[in-house]
């Protein structure tokens, strides 16, 4: 490695000589020009000798230069410096070895599996404790995959002649998974994971008692829903049903906050989870507080009337934003990771915000496209604005100066695996897109709408579902293919039209995740979008995120823009074809837009018919033997195919007293 920077410094040597070099060649050709014929045979040696003078020059600057930069750059003769990035997803938790500079993996990631605990249906639990115990693991199991030696622990492979210096650390984990800790920052009980959907009524409360306070702006413009997964209503379900504890807790916080903790002894928040998922102003928490403002940007009016002030004083009072450093490892958790102790630990937060940072997605204008069984849109914003349809924008977040706006659409890559199982498995994805490439845009007249589990933004819908409009005899499995690839990109366009209406253009769209991997669905997004399409080159965006943060905590990287400039790199840039986005956009405009509003009041009737109503007395009662009026009991059959389970009791009840006599009730 040493012998390929040496490479490096000496070929860009080169080429800054030859470009000079050219340049002052250049020069004396415009002056040979315009000189006359009667030149002397002294000037022209005078000449020649004043070019060869000037290209040495040029050299010898160009030497100093590289040197100096050599001297202070990566290219360093010396321990090559590596930072630690570590995911605490839902599964488990890993940990990767970055090139603190350039962003290059070192090694291997690591994973190690933890337990997921599910006490009561729709419950979900985690212990801190076994957080701890992998995440030690994981680090060490990273470090261990290096092909060299680290500079710290003296423990050399003279089969390797590079050294290794790890100068930081970074966590992320999951957002809203909440624990409790003791006086003593003992956990009093198993984490409630990010999944738990316990707090249900909690959402409801929380809406109906507060509806109106600006905290809950962020919830599509204070209409709501909001989710089960938020800290607040897990805090007021522990207040609410588990009192001791409550009463016992020093300190309500998250995965995030705990992790940090236990690795530094400093309790705080992350200013993106505050400012995604708490309530927070973004920006504010980040002030100091002072007696007229003890809790800077703190929702107090709202824990007030929910009757959990306390909430205030037992969250985090230090809020840092990411990137930033929460202290250094002590004694103690430095041996648990095989790391030194005093190494810095950057503030990290959410696994899927962390990965906006790992995808560059941090400048106003972009749209992170998280692509998979559903699509989610993170899109980068100026302005803190928020409107019906959308939830944020997050003010200060992911990073300080930045907001963030979500939107997202349910069945995208779904309907393309349905799509898939209902032709059989004898084709694969790649001779599928293959047939569709062949039809052109609009599959000759084949419309979808991809709505086949309900409609998030820019319409929210749950009662919404699929269709396919204009089919005749003549359509193949390939116009289905590309009408439901279609679908699902014009229901992008619709979700990046409804941020734009709410004051969010976006200029570009970074993608990643399973529509990366098909060709035509890429170009596809782009021409029916009308935005370039771009595809980075490590797609593993939150491992690389932490490790972003962590170069700009040690100052290797001035600022997390220049640490993206320098660790994320675009494999790929995918524009629109000029003709084919024309087509795209008439399409959208007069058919498309028009299919989904002619189709909701049918999908509505169906549903309504399926789920029967007051109004109708077949359906809440039946004849018995004789002539009496026998109650029909409701059934309720779970399965796990599609609804939104995090507020199942609440949905079951309404269906039930609506008079519903058979409720299929499903958790996607």
């Amino acid at each position: 490695t040493i012998a390929t920077r040496r490479s490096r410094s000496v070929a860009n040597l080169l080429s800054s000589f030859l470009s000079c070099r050219s340049e002052v060649r250049a020069f004396f050709v415009v002056c040979k020009k315009a000189e006359t014929q009667k030149m002397t045979q002294e000037f022209c040696v005078r000449r020649k000798r004043l070019m060869q003078m000037a290209t040495w020059f040029l050299f010898l600057i160009c030497l100093v230069e590289s040197v100096s930069s050599s001297s202070s750059g990566s290219a360093t003769i010396g321990p090559r410096k590596l930072v630690v990035g570590v995911d605490g997803g839902t599964e488990s938790i890993r940990a990767c070895c970055f090139d603190a500079v350039d962003g290059t993996v070192v090694g291997k990631s690591h994973a190690v599996p933890y337990t997921t605990f599910h006490p009561h249906p729709g419950w979900a639990e985690q212990d801190p404790a076994e957080w701890w115990e992998n995440l030690g693991m994981a680090v060490r199991g990273a470090l261990e995959s290096i092909p060299g030696r680290c500079s710290f622990n003296g423990n050399k492979n003279e089969n390797n002649s590079e050294d290794f210096e790890i100068v930081s650390i970074c966590i992320d984990t999951t957002c809203c998974s909440v624990v409790v800790l003791d006086e003593h920052c003992q956990p009093l009980r198993k984490s409630l994971l990010w999944m738990d959907a316990r707090s249900a009524s909690q959402t409801e409360e929380i809406m109906n008692k507060c509806r109106g306070d600006p905290a809950l702006g962020i919830n599509c413009d204070g209409e709501g829903p909001l989710s089960a997964e938020w800290l607040t209503p897990k805090s007021l379900w522990v207040q609410q049903n588990e009192p001791d504890i409550w009463k016992k807790a020093t300190t309500v916080c998250e995965y995030q906050d705990y992790m940090n903790f236990k690795l530094t002894g400093v309790i705080c928040a992350s200013s993106c989870n505050a400012a995604s998922r708490w309530h927070w102003d973004g920006e504010e928490c980040l002030e100091d507080p002072t007696l007229s403002r003890p809790h800077p940007g703190r929702p107090t009016s709202m824990y007030e009337k929910l009757g959990i002030p306390e909430l205030a004083d037992k969250l985090p009072q230090k809020c840092l934003p990411m990137g930033s450093l929460v202290g250094s490892l002590t004694e103690e958790a430095a041996k648990h990771l095989n790391l030194p102790k005093g190494l810095p630990v950057a503030q990290g937060g959410p696994d899927a915000f962390v990965g906006m940072i790992g995808l560059g997605c941090i400048n106003p204008g972009q749209l992170c496209l998280i692509t998979g069984s559903s699509h989610l849109h993170c899109f980068v914003s100026a302005k803190p604005t928020t409107a019906p349809g959308t939830w944020g924008a997050y003010r200060g977040a992911p990073l300080p100066g930045i907001n963030f706006i979500e939107g997202g659409q349910s069945s995208t890559g779904s309907i393309i695996r349905w799509a898939k199982k209902l032709f059989g498995d004898n084709a694969s994805y790649k001779e599928l897109d293959q047939e569709a490439s062949e039809i052109p845009p609009g599959s000759e007249g084949l419309v979808a709408l991809e709505t086949f589990q309900g409609s998030r933004t820019p319409v929210t819908d749950p009662l919404a579902r699929g269709a396919l409009v204009g089919l005749t005899l003549s359509h193949t499995r390939a116009h289905v293919w590309r009408a439901l690839m279609e679908a699902v990109a014009f229901g992008t366009r619709g979700c990046i039209q409804g941020l734009s209406q709410a004051g969010h253009a976006c200029d570009e769209i970074i993608i990643a995740g399973g529509a990366t991997r098909s060709p035509v669905w890429l170009q596809m997004h782009a021409d029916v979008s009308g935005k370039p399409v771009v595809v980075c080159e490590n797609t593993d965006a939150p491992l690389l995120g932490c490790a972003i943060l962590a170069s700009v905590g040690v100052g290797v990287h001035k600022s997390v823009k220049d640490a993206v400039s320098s660790m994320v790199r675009v494999e790929k840039r995918v524009e629109p074809t000029k003709d084919t986005a024309k087509a795209y956009t008439d399409l959208f405009d007069r058919i498309y837009n028009d299919v989904s509003p002619a189709v909701r009041p049918i999908v509505h009737s169906i549903a309504s018919m399926r789920g029967g109503s007051l109004e109708h007395p077949s359906l809440t009662s039946v004849r018995g033997g004789g002539d009496e009026v026998v109650a029909r009991r409701p059934i309720v059959s779970p399965s796990l195919l599609a609804s939104d389970w995090a507020n199942m009791r609440s949905e079951v009840k309404r269906c039930i007293d609506a008079g519903v006599p058979h409720l299929h009730v499903g958790a996607l």
